[in-house]
């Protein structure tokens, strides 16, 4: 078995097969969710989601564990999703990644309901500059770290910090200019 990652405590096999089905086991739906959230498109996100885990099998006996593997499996999502959408990214309908998950088929109606209930926060969110939505989305949905996001993002962790308070205050003030609205 190897120890792989920080703050990792259960060890991954050496091989490369039994450990990229622990890690689509783990961290499948969370990278999913990753890529719905960048591209809203449910079949782009499976493929991207694939292509990550793709990537992590080939790279899975030269990652050192300078980081979390949840982390090094964002870094691949974010960079395979802005790969994948370029300019594109973000100019879809606001799309809640809570409703992505592995194997859940959601009736018409039921995506309707679930999306009608919860994009107001997202519409807003959706409203903010790419970065300030970047920040947020790997913090409070991913859980991710300052440190973490910054890994996973190539920016400084001065700069992910400062994104997030500013992205915090630019949503609060978003909220409340269109708190009515939706």
């Amino acid at each position: 078995m190897k120890p792989v990652g920080k703050d990792e405590k259960e060890p991954y096999s050496r091989d490369p097969s039994e450990a990229l089905e622990q890690l689509m086991e783990r961290y499948g739906s969370a990278v999913l969710r990753t890529a719905y959230f960048y591209t809203g498109d449910r079949h782009l996100a499976e493929d991207i989601s694939q292509e990550v885990f793709l990537r992590a099998y080939r790279k899975w006996s030269s990652f050192r564990g300078d980081s979390a593997v949840k982390t090094w499996l964002t870094t691949i999502a974010v960079n395979v999703c802005r790969d994948k959408m370029g300019v594109r990214m973000f100019s879809e309908q606001p799309t809640d990644p809570s409703l992505m998950e592995l194997g859940r088929t959601v009736s018409v109606e039921e995506e309707a309901l679930e999306r009608w209930e919860k994009s107001e926060v997202l519409r807003h969110l959706l409203r903010l500059p790419v970065p300030y939505q970047e920040a947020l989305y790997l913090y409070y949905y991913m859980e991710l770290s300052t440190k973490e996001i910054a890994d996973a993002t190539s920016t400084p962790e001065g700069t992910v910090r400062n994104r997030l308070h500013r992205a915090r205050a630019a949503m609060a003030r978003e909220m409340k200019q269109g708190g009515g609205e939706g």
